[in-house]
């Protein structure tokens, strides 16, 4: 059986204990004989990056997010001021559906389709032109929802605000996976560069070595 999970404040806990843990651990490391200096170099990196993502990059999603939240409801309150919802009756269909019923697309298909349509703006100008609607047969006379500007020309339906705040908060979400890729990806590499440097320095002092390793004592 799965052992039953934990609050969410004991995964925080389980975080900062580890990153209490790496930092002790880099701190008595540092004054061990067997402590070579790439090695204490490779124990900052790992620090740093933990930290970076366990602190870094929450707070840089969380900034993020905030911020594009906040553009993005100013853009949802501009559009519901300037956008106006109103009623398209349809003159005509632009395209007449085949003979079987269907339009290409699979029987049962229910929009967009083109049509003629008039409509009153929302300073009470009438207006005639194109527009679509979900009905795929749209006949003359019905009725569906438009959305016009201050001019009574047909524009999209504005964002509401549960839309644009789960898109800040995908932002968010992704700037701190970001973030946090970045910081691994950095401490990898640079992690990878010293274990590189480590081996090519032994190999050069092997070479200095070697050589001499099954000569010693061949003259006793």
């Amino acid at each position: 059986m799965r052992a039953a999970e934990g609050p969410p404040w004991a995964a925080r806990r389980t975080r900062s204990g580890r990153t209490r843990r790496t930092a002790s651990g880099v701190w008595r490391w540092r004054g061990s004989p067997l402590c070579r200096p790439t090695d204490l170099v490779e124990a900052w990196v790992a620090l740093v990056a933990l930290l970076l993502i366990a602190f870094a990059a929450p707070a840089a999603g969380l900034a993020v997010g905030l911020r594009a939240n906040a553009s993005l409801q100013h853009a949802v309150r501009v559009q519901q001021q300037e956008r106006h919802a109103t009623t398209g009756v349809v003159v005509r269909p632009l395209r007449a559906p085949r003979a079987d019923g269907g339009d290409g697309t699979g029987a049962g298909y229910a929009g967009p389709v083109g049509v003629l349509a008039r409509w009153t703006a929302y300073d009470g100008s009438r207006h005639t032109g194109e527009a679509t609607t979900l009905r795929r047969a749209a006949q003359p006379g019905d009725t569906f929802p438009l959305w016009t500007d201050d001019r009574g020309r047909i524009v999209n339906r504005p964002v509401d605000p549960a839309t644009a705040a789960a898109q800040a908060a995908l932002t968010g979400c992704g700037t701190a996976a970001l973030v946090g890729g970045l910081a691994h990806g950095a401490g990898l590499l640079v992690v990878r560069r010293l274990v590189q440097r480590r081996y090519e320095r032994l190999d050069r002092e092997w070479a200095e070595v070697g050589p001499e390793w099954g000569r010693t004592g061949a003259g006793g």
